[in-house]
């Protein structure tokens, strides 16, 4: 299992240029909110998804203060019906509990069976991420963490929400 310090150490081994702050555990965005972080509109929301017949699943990195439109997420991605997945899912696929869902868990994903999507709105800049331990964030160019999982064998889809 890939924890905080595999993590950073990744970061580190990979030389990719981070920015770490502790803080409370939270367990929620309206929880990350009460930490009162710099660059809090970078932090991101990620929601655990799977379509009906459970054979796809998700990660889903999206601007914190937007509505998660599953209907409009299914046809930007071209995928079946969507609905949120299971704690035990999220436990068996990624090795992370309800309240954790982070991009960092999809480096547990051996089965690579995890695809991911990034909310457009990260494309150019940082994305603020829990570096699988939800008593830190992690601030990384969206680039960056999208080369670091594609090398890794993740696939990752860039959606645009806006249009």
């Amino acid at each position: 299992m890939v924890n905080r310090d595999d993590v950073i150490a990744l970061l580190e081994e990979k030389n990719i240029a981070y920015e770490s702050v502790k803080h409370k555990a939270v367990f929620s965005i309206g929880e990350m909110e009460s930490v009162h972080l710099e660059n809090s509109e970078r932090i991101a929301k990620n929601l655990f998804l799977r379509d009906d017949k459970k054979r796809e699943y998700y990660l889903f990195s999206i601007k914190n203060d937007r509505k998660a439109d599953l209907k409009a997420i299914r046809h930007l991605i071209n995928s079946r019906p969507l609905s949120f997945a299971s704690a035990t899912d999220l436990e068996m696929m990624l090795c992370l509990g309800e309240g954790e869902v982070t991009p960092f868990g999809l480096l547990n994903d051996s089965e690579k069976r995890v695809h991911f999507i990034l909310d457009s709105f990260f494309k150019d800049g940082i994305i603020g991420i829990h570096p699988n331990d939800n008593t830190e964030t992690v601030f990384i160019k969206s680039a960056a963490l999208l080369s670091l999982l594609e090398e890794l064998g993740t696939d990752c889809i860039v959606v645009n929400l806006e249009d």
